[in-house]
């Protein structure tokens, strides 16, 4: 089960999480906890070549922190606003990983920063009523051949518009990158037996 925010009152609104997203899986982000979609989390398989894909779709009129069609892998402490390179409109969302795999045993081609990594942070920018405002999702992954396991263990955003938030921050509840909700994906592999198979699906 999700954990409620932290008060509406406080600059920056964490939310602690504990959600596996293992094949085909997909999690509806909701930042601000206001009913609306802002970035869907999900992973995916099509056919012939074997390509399988984990990927951050961003609503219209948001974006994601990265370079090309790839989504950043970020550090805690990292800076997340206005300086930062936004992508968004990928032709199915913006690739956290792939992994084409053409013949049983040949090769496994790898692209994107998010292969075998531990409590990294996704950047978001998206509208709240028309404004700009930033956030922040914590995200370890797990790849083994062309099967991979996300876990997403908590996120943020900043209530003031057009202000950045720094990667970990949850206004002092949790120092970055030591919260405990990140003591809880020790084992991504236990944690991957909740994971609930869906159909793929794209944000209007």
């Amino acid at each position: 089960m999700l954990a409620l925010p932290q008060s509406a009152d406080a600059k920056v609104v964490y939310t602690p999480a504990h959600q596996v997203i293992g094949a085909n899986g997909v999690y509806n982000l909701d930042l601000t906890g206001d009913g609306t979609v802002d970035f869907l989390i999900q992973q995916w398989q099509s056919g012939y070549p074997s390509n399988n894909s984990l990927l951050c779709d961003a609503a219209v009129g948001n974006a994601i922190v990265g370079h090309k069609s790839f989504a950043s892998a970020l550090s805690a402490g990292a800076s997340i606003g206005p300086s930062r390179n936004f992508i968004s409109g990928g032709n199915n969302g913006e690739a956290m990983l792939n992994v084409t795999h053409f013949t049983t045993g040949g090769t496994s081609y790898v692209h994107g920063f998010w292969a075998n990594i531990r409590n990294q942070y996704l950047g978001f920018k998206f509208q709240v009523a028309g404004e700009t405002h930033y956030g922040w999702a914590r995200v370890s992954v797990q790849r083994k051949a062309n099967i991979f396991t996300a876990v997403l263990t908590g996120y943020a955003y900043e209530t003031t518009p057009n202000t950045a938030i720094v990667a970990g921050e949850t206004s002092g509840a949790d120092s970055p990158g030591n919260s405990a909700e990140e003591q809880q994906t020790k084992s991504l592999g236990e944690l991957a037996l909740g994971a609930v198979a869906v159909p793929e699906r794209r944000l209007p």
